[in-house]
């Protein structure tokens, strides 16, 4: 299609400020006229690539987003409601291959220390920000209301 994709690794930030481990999330650099960010996983966050430049302020909808340089690492960030900025994650622009990520994408999907084999979660992205359940009765209600289907 006429672009470049390069597979990067990065490392999800955790409340406490530390980083998670390498190959903990997927993300993408797109090669155009301009270099891109583009990350369709990533739960609450950007929906549509981010130029892959520093310090600039990137709104998108209510929200700005921004990727920063520190100690070496680039750091995604989200502006918080109040104008605080939040790491989402750290990357390199160092390319990686699929299977580099095999190890971390077990863990999530089979360790019972992984967040998302603790509790059952779906997402979706729309126009208008995020429709996401993540709680017993929001899976009940959503299950009756579009599958006409009672547990």
């Amino acid at each position: 299609m006429g672009f470049k994709v390069t597979l990067l690794s990065a490392r999800v930030a955790r409340s406490d400020g530390t980083l998670g481990p390498e190959f903990d999330h997927l993300t993408l650099r797109i090669d155009l006229d301009e270099l891109w960010l583009a990350d369709v996983g990533f739960g609450d966050s950007f929906l549509d690539p981010l130029l892959l430049r520093l310090d600039i302020e990137q709104t998108q909808g209510a929200r700005k987003f921004r990727i920063v340089e520190e100690r070496n690492l680039l750091h995604m960030e989200l502006a918080e409601n109040d104008g605080k900025w939040k790491r989402q994650y750290s990357f390199t622009l160092l390319p990686r291959r699929l299977h580099d990520f095999s190890d971390m994408c077990h863990y999530h999907q089979a360790s019972p220390q992984s967040p998302f084999t603790q509790k059952s979660i779906c997402s979706k992205a729309t126009a208008s920000g995020r429709i996401t359940l993540n709680s017993e009765e929001e899976w009940r209600a959503a299950l009756k209301k579009y599958f006409d289907f009672q547990l």
